[in-house]
């Protein structure tokens, strides 16, 4: 199932046909977003109302109907059963644990000479979580991207995603989206809700920040209102490194592999060992086990194309291609898994050892799964609280400490040719 390669100090080949699972955004695409959002910006909600029919056959009759009622939410909640509703508040106790540690602190200085700095914290006002429609439905999602906004005291947390004809929410979302404590939902997606959310119309508040992922339609409207509102990042495919020694277990591997080349044909799997056998082990493994799995197809496609089983000389070796493509997810399942935290220095998420696999992540663990991807972990970090704060510094200075600057910051205005910034502090020691 996974191709192996002997690594022979290049693996330019396997970051250049990971990088080539990038959907590319055609004219056709762009235009069509530009024309949505143009449309949204101009017409509000007779707009939404009209694409919301055209895209998702969900005929408004009044623009209230987008919004989720209380008995909606209480259906919700009682149509999902009680084990669901202690699983949700089990995983929210977890991202809670874990991210309530990233809220960042204001600060101030105090010096001698009656100068004060610092710096606040202040939470965003108002984000929108984009949640994906379709025959699929992540309530996980839904707690990944409320829960680090309500940690961070973000004031209003609304909710848009598309529905069908009969203008139902999975009941699953609902429940996530109570227990995680969104304050509104509406029924709508696609450019049409990104462009509300981003703009503004009668009905919707502009929010300052959209996060949440979405199809190439939504992905491209993200970028193009960017500036306007802040995004989170631009997702793409799923992807999975696991790197193992000979003592790793091949059954354990297998299915992590597989776990992250089920959610579509562009997902990618990857095998570092130091063990030939190992990952002779691992491939009759996937054998045996996709036999009985529902995404078959999906799996063996996103292995064949995307999937790699490659051999090193040393533990060194791996780290360092590890680093190299940067992944979203990182297993390590050698010995003593703890002590080769170090050598990891570009992850989207890690770990470490054979009990701590790649789906407890996704659901409980407790870190979040919203992650960077396509090597983009060189310079992104997942989501956290940070992504829904603010800072601003702040400075005092008394009089006689800012003539001890007067000159040098003329000095550096003029070489500037600014000298109306140097006019700024001259004037202030005028006689």
């Amino acid at each position: 199932m996974l191709k192996t390669l002997i690594y022979e100090n290049n693996i330019d080949d396997i970051i250049n046909k990971l990088n080539s699972r990038k959907e590319d955004i055609n004219k056709d695409v762009t235009k069509a977003v530009e024309d949505i959002l143009k449309d949204i910006k101009q017409n509000g909600d007779k707009a939404v109302i009209k694409y919301a029919e055209k895209f998702d056959g969900f005929k408004i009759e009044k623009m209230e109907d987008i919004k989720v009622t209380e008995e909606e939410i209480n259906a919700g909640i009682k149509n999902v059963g009680e084990n669901f509703i202690r699983i949700l508040n089990r995983a929210k106790d977890q991202i809670t644990e874990f991210h309530k540690n990233q809220k960042g602190n204001s600060w101030n200085l105090f010096k001698e000479n009656g100068v004060i700095m610092g710096q606040m914290v202040r939470p965003l006002e108002r984000v929108c979580v984009y949640v994906p429609g379709g025959t699929a439905s992540y309530p996980s999602t839904v707690l990944m991207n409320v829960i680090p906004a309500r940690l961070a005291g973000v004031k209003e947390i609304i909710m848009i995603t598309p529905v069908k004809e009969n203008g139902k929410v999975p009941d699953s979302i609902i429940a996530a989206a109570e227990i995680a404590g969104v304050d509104i939902i509406y029924k709508i997606g696609g450019v049409q809700g990104i462009g509300a959310v981003a703009y503004g119309t009668e009905t919707i508040k502009k929010v300052d920040k959209i996060v949440g992922p979405g199809n190439i339609y939504v992905a491209t409207a993200k970028k193009q209102v960017y500036g306007l509102v802040d995004i989170d990042m631009i997702a793409g495919p799923s992807e999975v490194l696991v790197i193992a020694d000979e003592n790793s277990n091949p059954k354990y591997i297998a299915a992590d592999l597989m776990s992250q080349a089920e959610h579509d044909k562009l997902s990618s799997s990857i095998l570092i060992t130091t063990d030939k056998t190992l990952s002779d082990k691992v491939n009759k493994e996937i054998e045996r086990q996709i036999k009985g799995l529902s995404r078959k197809d999906i799996i063996e496609y996103s292995m064949k194309n995307f999937g790699a089983s490659i051999i090193v000389e040393n533990l060194d070796e791996a780290f360092a291609i590890s680093n190299e493509i940067a992944p979203e997810h990182i297993e390590v399942l050698t010995e003593e898994p703890i002590s080769k935290l170090p050598k990891i220095k570009n992850a989207g998420s890690i770990f470490l050892g054979e009990n701590s696999p790649e789906p407890l992540g996704d659901y409980m663990s407790g870190t979040n799964h919203v992650l960077p991807t396509s090597g983009t972990a060189k310079f992104y970090s997942g989501l956290g609280v940070y992504d829904f704060v603010k800072y601003s510094s702040y400075s005092y200075y008394p009089r006689d400490i800012l003539e001890t600057f007067k000159d040098d910051v003329i000095e550096f205005a003029n070489i500037e040719g600014l000298d109306a910034h140097a006019n700024s502090i001259k004037v202030r020691f005028e006689e």
